[in-house]
């Protein structure tokens, strides 16, 4: 089966809300290809190697997290830009990303998503445009949650701060680069803080207040929420549906 671009794209707009939230770049149809989808491939970043596998895929559309532009970046269509760009449109296919509404969609966004993975339950969501979310969970120390998150995710944290001898209760995540979370965790009560990314006042700040602070990688806290959505879609729709994940050690 296969429906018409403009079909998926209102289905994926009217499922993610995209003008419910301030973002650092376009959400929704990014590049333009063939008018009637049959096949997508899913993936977090629309990078040249998911390009290529999307081609070998014979996918007419991609679904990603992290799309092609962004606020401040220079416009020019020149280098890795131009390679992405014009293998897109040589194969005549659609890039669809979605970047803060895919994070946040209660049931398939990454948060969501990535909770579910680690058998995470959310009671309550915290931060700016409520991305943050918060759970109870019954750890005997920071240490043995990154161990679970490390199992889980199939790569050890790259960061853990710091080591506490004492229970975590209640852990609150945010995936990706949301180490701007980290305060708003703690005044939510957390115990411990997973997130992606790690910068360095954050550090300083673990430490201080005595919240563990895991840096599991933002790739990994991020491959949840693209494929969940886009096999949505595919149920909905009819289509096939493949997630590759282009292995990224950041």
């Amino acid at each position: 089966m296969s429906i018409s671009r403009d079909t998926l794209r209102q289905a994926l707009d009217a499922l993610l809300q995209p003008e419910r939230f301030k973002d650092y770049g376009p959400n929704g149809l990014q590049v333009e290809g063939k008018g009637e989808i049959t096949r997508i491939v899913s993936g977090v970043t629309a990078s040249r190697a998911l390009i290529d596998a999307a081609i070998a895929e014979r996918a007419d559309a991609i679904f990603v997290h992290h799309g092609l532009f962004w606020r401040g970046q220079d416009g020019r269509v020149t280098g890795w830009m131009k390679q992405r760009l014009q293998r897109l449109l040589a194969h005549d296919i659609n890039l669809f990303a979605y970047h803060l509404p895919l994070d946040a969609h209660t049931e398939l966004g990454n948060n969501a998503q990535l909770g579910q993975a680690l058998g995470w339950v959310s009671e309550a969501r915290f931060g700016e445009q409520d991305l943050g979310c918060m759970a109870p969970v019954g750890y005997d120390s920071a240490q043995a949650l990154a161990q679970h998150v490390g199992q889980v995710l199939g790569r050890a944290p790259t960061l853990v701060v710091p080591v506490l001898d004492r229970p975590v209760a209640r852990v609150a995540w945010c995936s990706g680069g949301a180490q701007s979370y980290f305060e708003a965790a703690i005044a939510a009560g957390a115990d411990a803080f997973v997130t992606g990314e790690i910068s360095e006042p954050q550090a300083h700040l673990a430490r201080e207040m005595g919240v563990a602070y895991i840096a599991a990688g933002h790739h990994a806290t991020e491959r949840y929420g693209a494929p969940a959505v886009a096999a949505r879609m595919a149920a909905q729709w009819g289509l096939e549906h493949v997630f590759i994940d282009i292995d990224n050690p950041a």
